[in-house]
């Protein structure tokens, strides 16, 4: 048997080949073991996405100008049974309301006709309330957390109750200037 020694220029080739190997497949197993994103559902809006058996609940929440303030349900309720059902919502302190959803079809609550209001939100807007949501017709009830948000956001303004009071930051009147706060009388 014979063997060939090998040159250092050929060593040298190698050990560069097999860098560029190893850094190509570091490179190429990093989108291997890193789970995709669009392979996951989340909530794409600022309600909750959650499932209550054939009742799928879409961008959830609560518009209220306070904690005991009224509070508009919004999000979309949909009903894959072949049944049509009422969703019974409890919030804080005995409110309640009742969102109406037909067989193979859904509600959006955005829309005026279909208003789900809570008398009092039971949160401060930017917190998280405890809502209980039951079937009519059977006895299992689930409790979620639900965004409470204001109408800051100029997309969330006309969903803000009728009664309810604005927050100072809603507010559409003017603070006064500083010279009238500090008592002067611009003359």
């Amino acid at each position: 048997m014979r063997f060939t020694a090998t040159t250092r220029a050929q060593r040298g080739k190698l050990a560069l080949t097999a860098a560029a190997l190893g850094v190509g497949l570091l490179t190429a197993g990093c989108g291997y073991i890193t789970p995709q994103q669009t392979s996951e559902q989340y909530a794409a809006s600022d309600g909750i996405v959650t499932d209550l058996g054939p009742i799928q609940l879409r961008n959830i929440l609560i518009i209220s100008s306070g904690e005991d303030q009224p509070g508009r349900l919004i999000g979309a309720v949909y009903n894959s049974s072949s049944r049509d059902v009422t969703l019974t919502v409890n919030g804080a302190k005995g409110s309640q309301t009742e969102v109406p959803v037909k067989a193979n079809s859904y509600t959006l609550l955005n829309d005026s006709s279909d208003e789900a209001i809570l008398s009092t939100t039971g949160g401060i807007p930017g917190s998280l309330v405890d809502v209980k949501i039951s079937e009519d017709g059977t006895n299992t009830s689930n409790t979620v957390k639900v965004p409470v948000l204001d109408a800051t956001l100029p997309e969330y303004k006309e969903y803000l109750p009728a009664g309810s009071t604005p927050s100072p930051s809603t507010s559409a009147t003017p603070s006064p200037s500083a010279s009238e706060s500090a008592g002067g009388t611009g003359h």
